[in-house]
């Protein structure tokens, strides 16, 4: 179902469950085990998730779906399926590298709530991408009313949740859903020059500033005490140090740029 590889400082784990990356409770538990291996190695900085099949992913496992509706404690059974993908989705929200999502087909639902708890997303022009739960009578529970709504304001998500609306990857870019978008046959290839862009630099300085971006989440608490730590810390890493003793030495030996600076 899922497909590892790590080169250039970029870990790139393929969904490739065929057809659609439906979501099952076997996919959530093997989605989990590939994190517990990331967890313990430091060759990465950025975890770029990508399909191999034509869609993203499509969302919840529709036969497991049904089954769970058929059972006489369905809702339970189904509240606990649910909490499980909000599980998953918060773990990857709080991972301390980048992440990246290559949304190379449709993402769907539970598919856009997975792009939605990385911190990128790269869309091709052509994918399918929207919240269309409550066509179903139902909500994109899986953390889409709360990442959504924080990512693009309310009336944004209002637009596209209550209105069950599906986007194309270039519409999804003007909205803020995505933040970049490119033509299917270019996609792979700029998502990979993003992650590898971004895994060139510092890993202490990419933690800490996901580390006090994440305080804006947390409501009635600045981050302001956290940037002030952070950069303390930073100015003792050694590779902070050397990044700047040679873009100060640069400066010195720039007639142009120190005359400017006087």
């Amino acid at each position: 179902m899922f497909a590892l590889k790590i080169a250039d400082g970029v870990a790139t784990l393929t969904l490739s469950r065929s057809p659609v990356n439906a979501i099952s409770e076997e996919w959530l538990r093997l989605f989990d085990r590939e994190l517990d291996g990331l967890a313990v190695r430091d060759d990465w900085k950025v975890l770029l998730l990508r399909s191999d099949q034509k869609v993203f992913c499509a969302g919840a496992d529709l036969k497991e779906v049904h089954e769970y509706m058929q059972m006489a404690d369905g809702p339970n059974r189904m509240y606990a399926y649910v909490a499980n993908i909000q599980r998953l989705y918060s773990r990857i929200e709080r991972i301390d590298r980048v992440t990246l999502a290559e949304i190379g087909g449709a993402a769907m639902g539970g598919g856009l709530e997975l792009a939605l708890s990385c911190d990128l997303r790269v869309a091709a022009t052509e994918a399918k991408i929207g919240l269309p739960e409550a066509r179903l009578g139902l909500i994109p529970a899986a953390g889409g009313t709360q990442r959504l709504t924080r990512l693009c304001g309310p009336s944004t998500a209002s637009r596209l949740i209550l209105g069950a609306e599906v986007l194309d990857g270039a519409t999804a870019r003007q909205f803020g859903v995505v933040q970049w978008a490119f033509p299917r046959a270019e996609l792979a290839e700029r998502a990979l020059e993003i992650a590898r862009r971004i895994a060139e630099l510092p890993v202490a300085a990419l933690v800490g500033c996901k580390a006090c971006m994440a305080a804006v989440r947390e409501g009635g608490r600045g981050g302001y005490s956290d940037e002030l730590e952070v950069t303390r810390q930073l100015l003792t890493n050694k590779e902070t140090q050397q990044r700047v003793a040679a873009f100060l030495a640069g400066q010195a030996g720039d007639g142009r740029v120190k005359k400017g600076a006087g």
